[in-house]
């Protein structure tokens, strides 16, 4: 890792929209004296306008992950978690990519900085929580589907209901199984079946 006083910057700012005042000017310029304060160089800026931070695919982020493979910078800089991560999993698995990589994520609002002992042990913490949320809708999945089989409930896709005189007449007309099936709906496994055991 470079000295403190080398290190390279990225910014990057989103704000959801911009027609109801947000200005993401706001964001650039604190991010902007922070690094400067540091003494650090301002690699690039990454800035997502009018993105929704519910949405996947975020192109300026999309960017800044590309760029941080190519170690164009050593330390992430944003205003705030939430501008930056869209979930507490989405936000690990990006401090885990930059730890891999040797980059440094710093949050200002939050004053969080993984290069310093108290930023490390929120990453500890964050991936904790995120394990925990893994494991609480695993375990939430699980119970519904007790509970389901409890009730009698069948689980899975519901089996097709096949009409068996109209698959004994096609059969007639010498039609094919996949003539059949093609025509059914179904597999010709299932029309078969269906064939051979007329309700």
């Amino acid at each position: 890792m470079q000295s403190e006083s080398a290190q390279r910057v990225a910014i990057y700012a989103r704000v959801s929209t911009t027609n109801h005042g947000q200005d993401v000017g706001l964001q650039t310029r604190e991010l902007r004296q922070f690094a400067e304060a540091r003494g650090w160089t301002v690699a690039s800026e990454y800035i997502d306008a009018g993105v929704s931070g519910a949405r996947d695919s975020r192109p300026e982020l999309n960017r800044l992950m590309a760029d941080s493979h190519k170690r164009r910078f050593d330390v992430v800089c944003v205003w705030r978690f939430d501008r930056f991560a869209r979930s507490v999993s989405h936000l690990l698995r990006a401090l885990e990519t930059f730890k891999a990589l040797g980059i440094d994520f710093v949050s200002f609002s939050e004053q969080m900085d993984t290069s310093t002992p108290a930023g490390k042990m929120v990453f500890t913490v964050l991936g904790a929580v995120a394990e925990l949320e893994r494991s609480l809708i695993v375990e939430r999945v699980r119970a519904g589907l007790r509970n389901a089989r409890a009730k009698g409930k069948r689980l899975g896709r519901p089996r097709a209901i096949l009409d068996t005189s109209k698959i004994a007449e096609l059969r007639r007309q010498g039609r094919s199984w996949r003539a059949i099936a093609r025509q059914m709906g179904a597999s010709s496994r299932t029309c078969r079946r269906a064939g051979q055991n007329p309700s």
